[in-house]
């Protein structure tokens, strides 16, 4: 049975994806810049509030994922942090300058993750040699690979993500994400024959301030949000649960 994984951008999405049947949540931040690690107290109360597996992304800013020492030493508390709470797993990547998986850094972020499991992000999407950095992360102890196959979306990319999905050969899993929706998530597994996939099953919400008049920023901006929608991952579950 294929498995949905939602990524949430706040802990009201990530309680819905629960609500809807979700097997994993990947924790964010910032979903407009790729996700960008939460807040200690949003992780903290969403280990709290979760019965379904928690998962946080490890990333402290949008753009590359070539970081500097500060920003790695970051991470690695972020990880830590984590681990202390209770999480189930966190989620990163990190590049060389020439595109190729950063192995001493990935390991030094896997020892402080401890007994956590790990998912290495759409970095690989980014990465030079897909086919070589896929056993660079196999040798690393990663469980799986989020990817859209190297593509703007994951059913563009299917094509090497199903090469993808049979060079690992279960070594691995490789997680199909971004553009995954109830409308394509039938064809994405019969494409691709991976697992897991990854979406934000998200709708626009508009917010319930009356006052308006604000001049700093469009309508749209100031008063609309993005969040998980509950009929929307039901659909997703109910199409990965009939693929046995």
């Amino acid at each position: 049975m294929a498995k949905i994984e939602i990524c949430a951008g706040s802990l009201d999405s990530a309680l819905i994806a629960q609500q809807g049947g979700a097997y994993r949540v990947e924790l964010c931040d910032n979903l407009k810049e790729g996700g960008t690690t939460p807040s200690y107290a949003q992780i903290a109360m969403a280990r709290k509030l979760l019965d379904i597996k928690l998962y946080v992304i490890i990333r402290p800013r949008g753009g590359d994922f070539l970081y500097s020492d500060l920003e790695f030493e970051i991470m690695r508390q972020d990880i830590m942090c984590c681990r202390d709470i209770g999480c189930d797993g966190v989620v990163f990547g990190l590049l060389t300058s020439d595109g190729q998986i950063d192995q001493e850094r990935c390991l030094q972020l896997k020892e402080a993750a401890g007994d956590m499991g790990l998912t290495f992000h759409r970095a690989f999407d980014r990465c030079k040699n897909p086919l070589a950095a896929l056993e660079d992360i196999i040798d690393l102890g990663f469980e799986r690979i989020l990817t859209s196959g190297l593509e703007e979306d994951a059913l563009t990319g299917a094509p090497l993500i199903s090469n993808l999905v049979k060079q690992a050969n279960g070594r691995i899993s490789i997680m199909p994400g971004a553009g995954v929706r109830a409308s394509n998530l039938a064809e994405l597994i019969q494409l691709t024959g991976a697992q897991e996939y990854h979406t934000t099953a998200k709708v626009i919400m508009e917010g319930k301030m009356l006052f308006r008049d604000v001049k700093t920023g469009s309508e749209k901006d100031e008063f609309f949000y993005e969040q998980t929608d509950l009929k929307t991952v039901k659909a997703l579950v109910s199409i990965a649960r009939s693929f046995n």
